[in-house]
């Protein structure tokens, strides 16, 4: 398989499957294709992990694109502007977790399922949600990011504290809590909200430079509203 990321704003990934090879995203995830590429809609790995994406934010269906001939083409947009990271993931035997949102497609011998934050409070007031997914295999893995990409190397007890909703991905050695922001001044009058996550080495972070989520709701708090 080979690839390549097209454009700057809302980048695109083409990538190019020879005969028998096959890649697949979320539902609606493909841009354009060209001839050879079959498509298929399944519940990947089954109903019950399926329902796990639901909650991570992902459809529950996937759609799958394999090549019926060599050099055939498919190509998977994002949907924001930002970035899209490659990740060889035969370079992280111990696979990645992802913030929900931050999946874009991958080959077929990445396996992606829901994964469970070890402490019920950071998922239920972390920004990335109560369940994350957790990637795995060897392979090739497709990272949609929101503005720019950052990539952080934490040493062992390295500690990154960083705004809910900037976080994209990390290795499962990083230890992951979610810390309330001291100071009542700091809360209602210092624009961050009232939570950070804390992330704590050794391990790969991958973290992106704009939350499009915070950015739509400012955006959205200046379109003046009717009487």
């Amino acid at each position: 398989m080979q690839y390549e990321v097209l454009g700057k704003t809302v980048p695109t990934v083409e990538v190019t499957l020879n005969r028998g090879e096959g890649v697949y995203t979320q539902s609606g995830g493909m841009a354009w294709q060209t001839e050879g590429i079959t498509m298929s809609t399944n519940a990947r790995g089954g109903v019950m992990k399926s329902l796990g994406r639901m909650f991570t934010g992902e459809s529950i269906f996937m759609s799958s694109y394999s090549a019926e001939a060599d050099g055939a083409k498919v190509a998977f947009a994002a949907t924001v502007p930002g970035d899209i990271m490659p990740l060889n993931m035969s370079e992280l035997p111990s696979g990645m977790i992802l913030q929900k949102g931050a999946f874009l497609c991958a080959e077929e011998s990445i396996e992606l399922q829901a994964e469970f934050t070890k402490r019920f409070s950071a998922g239920l007031v972390g920004g990335e949600g109560f369940i994350l997914q957790k990637a795995t295999g060897r392979g090739m893995l497709f990272l949609e990011i929101d503005g720019d990409p950052v990539i952080k190397e934490l040493a062992p007890g390295e500690v990154l504290k960083v705004d809910t909703g900037n976080v994209v991905a990390f290795e499962p050695t990083v230890k992951y809590e979610i810390e309330t922001v001291k100071g009542m001044k700091n809360i209602f009058l210092g624009g961050e909200g009232l939570f950070l996550t804390r992330l704590t080495g050794p391990g790969k972070v991958i973290i992106q430079s704009q939350n499009f989520t915070d950015f739509a709701g400012r955006i959205a708090s200046l379109i003046p509203r009717g009487n």
